[in-house]
């Protein structure tokens, strides 16, 4: 299949469909892209920068914020931590002609190529007022196509597989730089260029562009608004409007146009100090799943850090090292091509040590443990919510909230409900002069000490220690020696752990792992979790009789035994407790275990479903009792419920017990693995089980599990090592992973390992289990332990855990398979979320959406026109003032010169003579007169606007606020005529608007009319009955039909 027909076909199959997956009888083997990766090891990090870049600087205001100290604080602090040493340095080059004119207009080039070298100050100040927030200097030209240049450079040197991913330290930046336009500090929008030359050069067809710098990146938005080939994702403080840049289509509901609608998402912070949990949430409940399903050959960051704290501009509390575990989340997808690309960033503090920390997980270094992070604040829970519902018609992924009828429940957010609603408090005034010195916020010595002391705390107490090894390994060949002597082809053989055995080396991965030697558990440590007869019973089966073995095995049921398993069983044990002391110890950030018997089932007093000691519990409880830990994670994500490890610290908060398992399998005991099942006493929250209802479930829903359940309450209860219980038989082609009983699987053994296909259970890939280890590396500075528990094909063990260790060792991970989410995957993610959400507060957005569109529609800012050019384009509607009515025109005319002062010009027929006339065109150029074409129509007039003479209670100019009793500037609803004060009082007729959902309201002051809903000046005939009661009571006479719509 081409790769036009291949991107074409995502496209087209976005939409959830209601047809039922229609089955292929087409083989795909899903261990190709495995099998594919055996030699894509890490690669190394690249970095661009070029000394030069401190030449640019305002030569007339030397506190700009955009200075060179930003370019210089970033390098040292590089160099301090001593990571630029480890990176490549990619040259730097000049973007070219060619590269720019894609995206900039010839014009903006030559000019800026004008000013190059320029001595006259005053006129490189003159020039940049024309334009917002920027100023130009003599080598400003050729540092900005240094920028741009050296952006593609990087870019083409990740696609070229010379480095995998790379971070370009460059200024001046360039998102907010449009087609014919400079803005906000940039001048070539150095992410955009490179974006298009990777899509015209390379071969790339799908990119996604992440921007969490504080400032909407308007200009990449537009220039990529219609193509479907770039998913734009901005993280910006808005403010509905009131925050830089002050633009209606950086809000949640522009999500581009054409065959790129959907591809375009905003989430906007309409407060300020937001912190970790905020970003967190919107990684998880709305970046991953949609880079996930986008699935990009290459993501590019637009890097800035003005959300971090310290930061005036952007006022949010982003620490340091928070911008390591957002970088870390995407390093798993576009098989790790990740470019990052400074933008802002104004506290050189915080700047340089979020660069800095970004680069160092770029490099493969842990991240930095971050403070237990809390709720998500309101306003983001609905900024996410709100671009949820925009974006679920486009995107599979989306499909966790409920629906409801608007109509029914009202505007309001009622329990579970959540109505998106379009709130502009900006202006959509155009300025043609912008100030150049002095334009920008500054904070009191006060405020700087006290950030600089957060800063400072923050970055003493951030580890950032690297273990010597990186990954640490365990296998003994002792461990084969437990079998099952009377059934040699049983499923839990000793075959399991040597195929691991050979395709870790195989591929490479054990001879850059450190080996660990295989010790014995000793009665002790037994004793943590086993009872002591129990423990005496196992250890007396070592060398008896297999006759007596045998009579002991129908007494368990479900396990077998031979005169090697207590050895065995003592060797898993412990081996699993030697790569926690490796890792707690500090020798190694993380390990696998490549041990059996398993472990998970076995009870304190009983051996049960192939186990006999609970190895991945006893490592937990060594980590509690050695190292005196306070928070493990345990994930195991074995097909079968873990109930073992669950009751054993089902009342311990020290545990978080996370399984993912069929809830229709062994081991049958609903009572302990359903979904409403979360522990108890103090351990009450602690213990989550995600449990499937059927067989099918595969990459999609497990990753969805991990975004949705695992990594939020992860976060938020910050575990100081994670522990995973790590069965393979929900890998697709496991025997196991159907629907078997265990007490059955002696007499069908050999049947299933020919026929596995007949039992299909669920479907996971080794990619999948590869970027599950992935995410939770994130966590605990990386001490993440991999520990064997099920899974029974071998070839689907061997490339799973060879593909675990491969993410442990970052190397690129191929993508997952993403399909449909099976529907029975959402109940269960939501039922779970029900059980969990009085635990874990940032479980808090599955709430349920309106049906259909609640939301006015979108206009996308054009290219300003003059003042002139607007008032030539101004046409006069036939349903206002026309050539049939000449004498009204004149009249309003006059009294709207004679209010200017204007007496003795002979009056202008028609208002767009008037305003055509020099004064009032001077007059609109400076800000002091406005023209406002409002609304003829729009569609909240059906239904809310009652006739005048239905309403009872008595209204009119001196009527004061219902609920201040104000009379300076008042507003009467039309669809109650209840009287409020307006915004610039104390706003109750915006809070009747929140409360009733009453859309339009008439002003006393000048008789216009606002749609809150369309949030715009409205004026129709259907007013004319409510403005002309104001107006004879106003000025004594009746308001002329034409002067109301």
């Amino acid at each position: 299949m081409s790769k036009q027909t291949k991107f074409s076909n995502f496209v087209k199959g976005r939409s959830p469909s209601n047809k039922k997956n229609e089955k292929l009888n087409v083989f795909v083997d899903h261990l190709q892209n495995t099998r594919d990766s055996k030699d894509k090891i890490r690669g190394q990090t690249g970095i661009v920068y070029d000394e030069r870049m401190v030449e640019h600087q305002c030569l007339w205001d030397p506190n700009y914020p955009e200075c060179p100290e930003r370019f210089t604080r970033v390098l040292e602090r590089c160099r301090e931590y001593g990571l630029a040493q480890r990176c490549v340095e990619i040259q730097p080059r000049k973007a070219t002609q060619d590269e720019l004119l894609k995206l900039h207009t010839p014009d903006r080039i030559e000019l800026l190529k004008g000013t190059d070298g320029s001595p006259d100050a005053e006129a490189l100040e003159a020039i940049s007022s024309g334009y917002d927030a920027i100023y130009i200097h003599p080598s400003t030209n050729e540092l900005a196509l240094l920028a741009a240049g050296s952006t593609v450079e990087m870019v083409d040197a990740i696609l070229d597989g010379k480095i995998q991913n790379g971070m370009a330290v460059i200024r001046p930046p360039g998102h907010h730089a449009m087609k014919s336009e400079y803005c906000g500090y940039c001048f070539f929008n150095n992410v955009a260029v490179a974006a298009q030359h990777a899509l015209d050069n390379k071969g790339v067809e799908r990119i996604l562009i992440v921007d969490w710098d504080v400032h909407h990146g308007q200009a990449t938005q537009q220039m990529f608004y219609e193509d479907p080939r770039v998913l734009y994702f901005s993280v910006h403080r808005y403010e509905h409007g009131a925050f830089w840049p002050n633009l209606r289509e950086s809000d949640f509901h522009y999500i581009g146009s054409g065959v790129g609608k959907g591809f375009n998402v905003n989430v906007p912070l309409n407060k300020t100090k937001m912190g970790n949990a905020d970003y967190l949430a919107i990684w998880h409940q709305l970046l991953l799943p949609l880079a996930y399903e986008f699935q990009p050959e290459l993501i590019i960051v637009s890097a800035g850090y003005d959300a971090a704290l310290g930061c005036f501009e952007g006022e949010m509390e982003i620490t340091p090292a928070c911008y390591s575990h957002l970088t870390s989340s995407l390093m798993g997808l576009a098989q790790g091509k990740l470019a990052v690309v400074l933008e802002g960033g104004y506290c050189l503090k915080s700047l340089a040590e979020g660069a800095a920390l970004t680069l160092r997980t770029l490099l493969g270094d842990p991240c930095p443990v971050i403070a237990k992070v809390e709720e998500p604040c309101q306003s983001i829970q609905e900024s996410i919510l709100s671009a949820i519902y925009v974006l679920r018609p486009m995107w599979k992924c989306l499909q966790f909230q409920g629906r409801f009828d608007a109509s029914k429940v009202g505007s309001q957010k009622e329990g579970k409900h959540f109505v998106p609603s379009v709130t502009f408090e900006g202006s959509d005034v155009k300025q043609t002069l912008f100030a150049t010195r002095n334009c920008y916020p500054v904070q009191s010595n006060e405020t700087i000490d006290l950030l600089d002391q957060r800063l400072d705390k923050l970055i003493k107490e951030t580890s950032l220690a690297v273990p010597k090894h990186r990954v640490c390994f365990i296998y003994d060949e002792r461990m084969a020696l437990h079998r099952n002597i009377n059934e040699p082809g049983h499923p839990e053989r000793p075959a399991r752990i040597t195929s691991i055995y050979q395709k870790l080396m195989e591929f490479g991965v054990l001879e850059r792992c450190h080996r660990l030697d295989a010790r014995d558990a000793d009665r002790e440590e037994l004793l943590w979790l086993h009872q002591a007869d129990y423990i005496d019973e196992i250890a007396a089966t070592a060398g008896k009789k297999q006759s007596t073995l045998n009579q002991l095995e129908r007494q368990y049921g479900s396990i077998f035994i031979c005169p090697e398993t207590y050895q065995a069983a003592l060797l898993s044990a412990g081996s699993s407790l030697q790569i926690v002391e490796s890792i707690l110890s500090g020798e190694s950030r993380s390990g696998i275990g490549v041990v059996r018997p398993p472990g998970h089932h076995a009870e304190c007093d009983e051996a049960y479903g192939f186990c006999f000691f609970n190895n991945t519990a006893l490592a937990a409880k060594y980590a509690i009792e050695i190292h005196h830990l306070e928070r493990i994670l345990i994930v195991d994500w074995d097909v079968h419920h873990g109930n073992g490890i669950q009751r054993m610290f089902e009342e311990d908060p020290r545990v978080l017990y996370i399984s993912l398992h069929r809830f229709d399998i062994f081991p049958f005991k609903p009572e302990e693995s359903d979904c409403n099942v979360v522990g108890s006493g103090s351990g009450a929250g602690y213990t989550v089980n995600i449990a499937w209802p059927k067989r099918g479930m595969g990459d999609t829903e497990y990753l969805a599990a991990f975004q949705q359940i695992i990594m939020p309450i992860a976060y938020q209860y910050n575990p100081q090592l994670v522990l995973v219980a790590a069965g393979f038989d929900a890998a697709q082609g496991d025997p196991l992973g159907g629907k078997i009983n265990f007490k059955k699987v002696l007499f069908i053994y050999r049947w299933i390992s020919f026929n596995y296909t007949t039992f299909i259970g669920c479907k996971i890939t080794p990619e999948g289990y590869g970027q599950m280890t992935n995410m939770l590396s994130s966590l605990a500075q990386g001490r993440v332990a991999i520990l064997l528990e099920g899974g029974y094909n071998l070839d689907s063990i061997s490339h799973s855990m060879t593909m675990c260790a491969k993410a442990l060792l970052g190397d690129p991970l191929p993508s997952p398979r993403i399909e449909p989410l099976n529907p029975a995957a959402i109940s269960t993610i939501k039922q779970v979320v029900s059980h969990l959400l009085p635990y874990w507060s940032s479980l808090c957005f599955h709430v349920d959406l309106p049906e259909g569109d609640v939301l006015p529609p979108c206009e996308v800012t054009k290219k300003p026109l003059s003042i002139e050019e607007q008032l030539e384009k101004l046409q006069l509607e036939s349903s206002g003032a026309t050539s049939q009515e000449p004498e009204t025109i004149v009249e309003g005319t006059v009294l709207l010169l004679e209010a200017c002062g204007v007496t003795e010009a002979a009056p202008p027929k028609t208002l767009q003579e008037f305003l055509l006339l020099p004064e009032n065109v001077e007059a609109m150029k400076e800000g002091t007169l406005f023209s406002v074409v409002p609304l003829s129509w729009c569609p909240h007039i059906e239904g809310h606007v009652l006739p005048d003479d239905n309403v009872a209670n008595p209204w009119g100019l001196q009527t004061p606020c219902s609920c201040c009793q104000d009379k300076s500037e008042n507003w009467v609803c039309l669809s109650c005529y209840q009287v409020n004060c307006g915004r610039f009082v104390k706003g109750h007729m915006k809070e009747h608007h929140n409360e009733s959902g009453h859309s339009l309201v008439l002003s006393f002051s000048d008789l216009s009319i606002w749609c809150y809903e369309c949030d715009s000046y409205v004026d129709n005939r259907a007013f004319y009955s409510a403005k002309n009661r104001l107006h004879v009571e106003k000025f004594g006479e009746p308001l002329p039909p034409s002067f109301s719509g």
